[in-house]
């Protein structure tokens, strides 16, 4: 990874911006994009004042691993990540700096997206295990009695959300799926994202990770259904050391709850704008998302 720099807070490049979403630019280049992963943190679906030096760069040589680990059981939209190839690309006059982009870029083919966030769960964590507190299910799913929080569910469900650029992601049925896309395709999108979901589960076990949930995005190129976006960063998916894991009590990841826990005792009322994080809060951030990059890879 090198040295740490400056985080990268935005992008303005001579491209037409397609939209700027919670942490990545994307330009439209025609019938490609080109992603750049900023240093931006969200939480609670607000874009926090304060960045994370490398964060982008560890999240896109995250996605990049997990594009490669993935491709045979489902195709994604990636072309290259090499800067060069990148750079040669480009339209005529478009130089890119060396020293801001690489690394934390990735030109991808252009997908028709399809709207909705596909949730994997395998334990109860977060908005499921609050959800299962209230109601005993978990978006539609019933589930035994008794379980604790963190516990691991009986098996991986899938729990679809609606996708927001800006804004909160709402959990929605598979029915409401199904009204949305099509029973065929939400069939579909619950098989490749359980597929997926357990292929990751197995490598990260073998590395003494738990995979506690994830998200994934999909979409259509040349009528072929694809992964997009990224894929089992720390920004998308919660993902605990096994030796810290015991039912009751969920155990420290390498995701933003550290962030949260911090926000939830910092007294904000999870609107914009939200407090800027204190150093020692911003280390502890990145020092967990390389420790993620390091074990998932090694």
């Amino acid at each position: 990874m090198g040295m740490m720099t400056s985080p990268l807070d935005t992008t303005s490049l001579p491209l037409p911006l397609l939209r700027r979403g919670k942490v990545r630019d994307v330009y439209d280049l025609g019938d490609r994009l080109l992603i750049v992963a900023s240093d931006r943190l969200s939480a609670f679906d607000v874009v926090l004042p304060t960045a994370i030096p490398d964060k982008g760069k560890i999240l896109t040589q995250a996605a990049l691993f997990w594009f490669d680990l993935t491709k045979n059981v489902v195709p994604n939209h990636l072309i290259t990540a090499d800067f060069n190839a990148i750079q040669a690309s480009m339209p005529k006059g478009v130089h890119l700096d060396k020293s801001f982009f690489d690394g934390r870029m990735m030109l991808v083919h252009k997908a028709k997206r399809i709207d909705a966030e596909c949730v994997a769960r395998a334990y109860l964590a977060g908005s499921g295990w609050k959800e299962y507190k209230a109601t005993g299910k978990v978006v539609g799913h019933s589930l035994p009695a008794g379980l604790k929080e963190a516990d691991k569910l009986p098996e991986p469900i899938f729990t679809p959300a609606t996708k927001a650029d800006e804004g909160h992601d709402e959990n929605i049925s598979r029915e409401k799926l199904a009204e949305m896309v099509g029973t065929d395709l939400a069939k579909e999108l619950e098989r490749l994202t359980i597929s997926v979901f357990n292929l990751a589960s197995t490598h990260l076990a073998k590395r003494q990770l738990i995979l506690a949930d994830t998200k994934f995005e999909f979409g259509y190129i040349n009528g072929e259904l694809c992964l997009i976006d990224e894929i089992l960063t720390p920004d998308s998916s919660r993902v605990w050391e096994k030796k810290d894991w015991k039912p009751g009590k969920t155990p420290d990841g390498f995701d933003k709850q550290f962030v949260r826990d911090w926000l939830e005792r910092s007294g904000w009322n999870k609107r914009a704008p939200a407090p800027a994080l204190p150093a020692d809060v911003v280390d502890g951030t990145l020092s967990r998302y390389r420790d993620f990059l390091a074990k998932v890879t090694q």
